[in-house]
């Protein structure tokens, strides 16, 4: 019996999406053992900073890479959206999850509602704060770091009027009736991959048992997504949204793109075939770029 190494961040979410891909394994691969690596990242590390401040998205994924090159390892499960946009080689991302509800929500505390406007909105992504000064024009966004269970605990001792997070981090902790709205992704445009998972391996081996994991419209959308984002040379601060959906065979990309530092944004999409989707990716920074 083969034993395969999955490495995660420790937090529970993390732990639950990994134990997916275990399930996957488990269930169509009989003659190989899932096991999983748990580790805390400095980004889980470091909370009294915003992302931007300390590294940005890498900081979730460098412990998992060095497992993975030195063999604790032999695969990482992440939040796509938690990725940097440029990969190692020697790591490439083999594959994605079908999608989970790729929108945001607003979460009120416990007991709530409606909105307490003398307190202040919980998020620290560039990409929401922007959005929501024309949802919510008239409250304050205070910065929140640490994993979906600390920032509702914050919430509900009434630090926070309200947390914008991802439907789908809640949804697979099984904490959907928290849910107090959702946006539509016209609304407030999604993190590119938001909802889907990736899977990252090593350079040269076989992970064929894992085929079955990947879906093909994801991929579509995650290439897209990331070629919009990478196109704009968008890192963790920057203000870029970028959300793909495929219907009837057609690939329709919405994106959004703030320079840095700006409180202005400009929005834009395309749509074209799926197998052209980093192309599409691509195309469409270059456009709203060039309104900018």
């Amino acid at each position: 019996m083969k034993t395969i190494k999955i490495g995660t961040r420790e937090s529970k979410l993390a732990v639950i999406q990994a134990e997916m891909v275990a399930d996957d394994i488990r269930e169509n691969c009989t003659d190989i053992t899932p096991e999983l690596v748990t580790m805390k990242t400095t980004g889980d590390k470091i909370l009294n900073k915003t992302l931007d401040k300390i590294g940005g998205k890498g900081l979730f994924v460098k412990e998992l890479d060095a497992a993975l090159l030195d063999g604790r390892s032999d695969i990482s499960v992440h939040s796509l959206k938690d990725m940097p946009m440029e990969v190692s080689k020697e790591l490439p991302l083999l594959g994605f999850s079908k999608r989970e509800d790729p929108r945001d929500v607003l979460v009120l505390p416990k007991g709530k509602t409606e909105l307490d406007k003398a307190l202040p909105l919980g998020c620290s992504s560039a990409r929401r704060i922007l959005q929501l000064k024309e949802l919510f024009p008239d409250m304050e966004v205070k910065s929140i770091r640490g994993n979906v269970l600390t920032r509702l605990e914050k919430l509900d001792r009434g630090e926070y009027s309200a947390l914008i997070l991802a439907a789908a981090g809640l949804k697979r902790l099984g904490l959907e009736e928290r849910i107090s709205r959702y946006f539509s992704t016209n609304e407030m445009i999604p993190a590119a991959g938001q909802g889907i998972l990736a899977v990252q391996g090593r350079q040269g081996e076989d992970y064929s048992y894992l085929s079955g994991f990947f879906d093909e419209e994801s991929t579509w959308c995650a290439l897209a997504e990331r070629s919009f984002v990478r196109t704009l040379d968008g890192g963790c601060s920057s203000p870029i949204a970028a959300y793909a959906a495929v219907d009837n065979g057609i690939l329709k990309l919405t994106g959004l793109y703030a320079a840095e530092g700006s409180t202005s944004y400009v929005t834009g999409q395309i749509e074209g075939n799926p197998a052209e989707a980093e192309r599409l990716g691509k195309n469409l920074a270059e456009q709203l770029k060039n309104q900018e």
